[in-house]
C-alpha cells in the first residue's frame, strides 16, 4: 500500500495474507485489480565456502484502480 496517484494504488500481499484476502481488502477500499506484479526475493547462502544467491520467496503486488473515480 505505497503509491497513490490519480485513483491508483499498489497493494502488497502481506506475509500472513492470501491473494484472495488481499483482493478482498482492495475491494473493501474501493479498488479493482488492474495488474499483478511478482518480484523474486533472494538470500545469500554460503555453500562450500562460496556465497551463492538463492531464491527464498516472492513479493506479489496488485495495482488497483478506483471503482468510481471522481472527475
Amino acid at each position: 500500500m505505497a503509491k497513490k496517484t490519480k485513483g491508483k494504488q499498489n497493494f502488497v500481499v502481506m506475509e500472513n495474507e492470501t491473494i484472495d484476502q488481499c483482493l478482498d481488502r482492495m475491494k473493501s477500499e474501493g479498488y479493482i485489480p488492474i495488474r499483478r506484479m511478482e518480484e523474486p526475493i533472494f538470500q545469500e547462502v554460503e555453500k562450500n565456502g562460496k556465497k551463492e544467491v538463492e531464491p527464498c520467496g516472492r513479493k506479489i503486488v496488485f495495482e488497483g484502480r478506483l471503482m468510481n473515480p471522481e472527475g
